[in-house]
C-alpha cells in the first residue's frame, strides 16, 4: 500500500514514467525494443552502433546511457518520459531519482547469454579473458542488485519478461507489456516484430 501511494505521489510530482528496456547484455533488449517501436511507441536511440550479424535487426541503443554514472546533464532524459530507451542492467542504479521509470526486464538463461557472447566475441577476433563460471557468478550477483533495486524503490514500476517466452508466445508476451504499459496498442504488430525463426537458428548454432 506504502509503495502504491508513493508511486501515486511521484506520478503528480514528476509526471509521465520514462519506458526503460533492460536486462543483461545479449537478452533479448533490442527484441523487445523492436516490439516497442512497432507498437508506435517513441523509442530514443542515435543509430551510432548499426545492426550487423549480431543483431540483424538492430541495437537499438543510445551511446550516452553508458556514461550515466558521469552524465551531469539529464534534460534528455526528462525529454524521454513518455519514450523507451534500452539501460543495460548494471546501469539502473544511475538512473537519477526525479523521473518515473516503467521497467521491461529481459531474463534469459545465463548459458544462452554466455554462448551468445563468446559467439559474438569470436566473430570479433575477441577473446573473453573471464571464464564462464566466474561470468555466471558475476551475472547472478548484478541480477540480484538489479531485482532489489527495483522491488526496493518507488522510481520504479517493473514487468519481468522471458526471452524463452517472448520465442515461444509472442502475441502472449506483447499483451503482457500493453497491458504493463497502459493498453492500447497493436498487439499483433508487436508480435509480428518477433523472429522466432531468427531468434531458435541463432540459439541452435550456439548449441543451446
Amino acid at each position: 500500500m506504502a509503495n502504491t501511494m508513493q508511486r501515486i505521489l511521484r506520478r503528480i510530482r514528476f509526471g509521465e514514467p520514462v519506458v526503460v528496456v533492460s536486462g543483461l547484455p545479449r537478452s533479448g533488449t533490442s527484441m523487445a525494443m523492436r516490439m516497442l517501436e512497432a507498437a508506435e511507441l517513441s523509442i530514443v536511440v542515435d543509430g551510432i552502433r548499426e545492426a550487423d550479424e549480431d543483431n540483424p535487426k538492430g541495437y537499438f541503443e543510445l551511446e550516452r546511457v553508458k556514461d550515466l554514472a558521469a552524465e551531469n546533464n539529464w534534460s534528455w532524459l526528462r525529454d524521454a518520459r513518455g519514450k523507451a530507451i534500452k539501460v543495460i542492467s548494471y546501469l539502473l542504479k544511475e538512473l537519477p531519482d526525479d523521473h518515473n521509470y516503467k521497467v521491461l526486464f529481459m531474463r534469459r538463461d545465463l548459458r544462452e547469454v554466455l554462448a551468445s557472447q563468446a559467439k559474438m566475441l569470436e566473430r570479433r577476433g575477441e577473446t573473453n579473458e573471464t571464464d564462464d563460471e566466474r561470468m555466471v557468478e558475476l551475472y547472478e550477483n548484478d541480477l540480484w542488485k538489479a531485482n532489489y533495486l527495483l522491488k526496493n524503490n518507488s522510481r520504479f514500476e517493473t514487468l519481468m519478461i522471458g526471452y524463452r517466452e517472448v520465442l515461444d508466445d509472442p502475441l502472449q508476451q506483447a499483451k503482457k507489456i500493453s497491458e504493463f504499459l497502459g493498453g492500447g496498442h497493436d498487439v499483433e504488430k508487436m508480435a509480428a516484430a518477433v523472429d522466432p525463426k531468427l531468434y531458435r537458428n541463432r540459439a541452435e548454432q550456439l548449441g543451446s
